[in-house]
């Protein structure tokens, strides 16, 4: 996974480029077909904003965060993708080898014809 940063009005200090490559990464923990990442980190008056796009296989999931602090809109920022990326997982997950709702009423209707 290649995390891309940049920062607008923002000089990109080492300790926060550890930081968004300590909690972005953990989204690689859910989802492993993660190709890349784009952070963009700025400020606008007295607001911190932190934004990212991920791009997976055949979809992008953005998300933003705005707080004071900026450490704060970076964890805000994943957690918010980390609820995306597992509900993208589960969408894109086959239910299909699971057996359907009616099916398994039918099989219990034929169990109580045959003891009758």
């Amino acid at each position: 996974m290649k995390i891309d940063l940049s920062g607008h009005h923002i000089d990109i200090t080492d300790s926060l480029r550890a930081y968004v490559n300590e909690k972005v990464g953990r989204v690689e923990k859910h989802f492993d077909h993660v190709t890349d990442v784009h952070v963009i980190l700025s400020v606008e008056k007295q607001v911190q904003k932190a934004e990212a796009t991920i791009h997976v296989k055949g979809n992008k999931i953005f998300a933003h965060s705005e707080h004071a602090d900026m450490y704060a809109a970076i964890d805000s920022l994943a957690d918010k993708l980390d609820r995306q990326i597992i509900k993208h997982k589960e969408k894109t997950t086959s239910h299909r080898s699971k057996q359907s709702r009616f099916d398994k009423f039918e099989e219990d209707d034929t169990r109580l014809d045959l003891e009758n």
